[in-house]
């Protein structure tokens, strides 16, 4: 069934009431896009179990494998060369049955899964583009970027960055990942690089709302806060381009901003997220958080209480990469989706909320094409 037919087929709840448990877990399943080990699957792996068993809405891919306890090679995780991509894009299609997301990192520079060594072509970093400022030079390379995207079965790019470069922030300018301190270009680069992926079907998540270039700490690493370093302008690309129409994704910041909410930060923030982004800013795509399980919120919280916040502060994707120091644990995503059941039937989440967001993303996956 295509998927905007679908939509037709949900069944309307009251207040309150929640639906059969198996589709109380289907769309808690949609929500997650979760990550695996493996370049290649069958019908045991990890991978399909998420797919075909539990029904998750998205994949995450990734180069390397940040989990295990000895050096971290390039070719360690699921991207290690153009034709094994492919296959495996193509396979995880083949187990879905309804389009999934399969999302990657590949803003250039040093963000970059489709790497060379792999026989992909070599990009720029953001910073680059901004100081050019060129409309045919940002198109040349992100046009070269989503192509090979589309070609290997990736249909969701987490880029661009829409942060302000500082060169002291350590986990963005630091990496050249910002377009430039100028809000115009960083509006101007960031809409040229939307522009040419999707020429080539390929959708954008822009990050990281409400602004993250001000972080002068890791949020990988522990809770980190913008309140002195964060000014109004960081949420001005934001606002120019979802006037633009050419928002697809927001991807939240675990930042604390007490200036915007004095007590959560942003991935679990109802203030940022619902009251700015989505009543203030006239957002109604879909959010997805930065992973859940890194330090700037599992510091702060249980993984059933940031999930309970996040949900019920607007989210609708819940990302979780199982790809950092908390290491790779298989049913992972079962657990989550476990929990997101008991978080609704124990009436710490609304059902309503579930569904919303279920919604939202059967919306997003109407436009991906699922051929390669």
């Amino acid at each position: 069934m295509p998927v905007l037919a679908m939509l037709a087929f949900f069944p309307v709840f009251g207040q309150g009431q929640l639906p059969s448990d198996s589709l109380l877990r289907r769309e808690a399943a949609r929500m997650l896009m979760v990550g695996f080990r493996g370049d290649c699957i069958d019908d045991n792996s990890d991978a399909t179990r998420y797919v075909r068993d539990l029904h998750v809405g998205s994949i995450v891919l990734f180069d390397v494998d940040l989990t295990s306890d000895g050096p971290r090679k390039i070719g360690t995780r699921n991207i290690t060369t153009k034709e094994r991509l492919i296959k495996l894009t193509h396979q995880l299609q083949s187990y879905a049955d309804e389009p999934l997301i399969i999302a990657a990192d590949q803003e250039g520079g040093m963000v970059c899964r489709l790497k060379p060594q792999y026989g992909f072509q070599p990009t720029v970093n953001a910073l680059y583009l901004g100081t050019q400022d060129n409309r045919d030079t940002t198109l040349y390379y992100a046009m070269r970027i989503a192509r090979e995207m589309k070609e290997c079965g990736v249909n969701l790019n987490l880029a661009p960055v829409l942060d302000i470069h500082r060169e002291d922030s350590p986990h963005l300018g630091h990496f050249k990942r910002c377009f430039s301190t100028d809000v115009d270009v960083i509006t101007r680069n960031a809409g040229w690089f939307i522009d040419a992926h999707y020429k080539h079907g390929i959708l954008c998540a822009v990050k990281h709302f409400p602004g993250h270039g001000s972080a002068l700490g890791d949020s990988h690493e522990g809770m980190v806060d913008v309140t002195t370093t964060w000014n109004q302008s960081e949420l001005e690309p934001f606002t120019k381009l979802i006037k633009q129409n050419k928002v697809d994704v927001v991807m939240t910041a675990h930042i604390y901003n007490r200036r915007l909410d004095p007590d959560y930060p942003a991935t679990l923030s109802h203030s940022i997220i619902t009251e700015l982004l989505r009543n203030n800013l006239h957002y109604d795509g879909v959010v997805v958080t930065d992973d859940m399980y890194m330090e700037g919120i599992l510091s702060q919280h249980s993984i059933a209480e940031a999930l309970a916040l996040a949900i019920n502060a607007g989210a609708d994707i819940l990302l979780v990469g199982n790809n950092i120091d908390t290491g790779y644990e298989p049913d992972r995503p079962f657990f989550l989706v476990d929990t997101i059941v008991s978080l609704v039937k124990s009436g710490k989440v609304p059902y309503e909320r579930i569904h919303e967001s279920s919604e939202r993303i059967l919306r997003l996956k109407s436009r991906i094409h699922t051929d390669n």
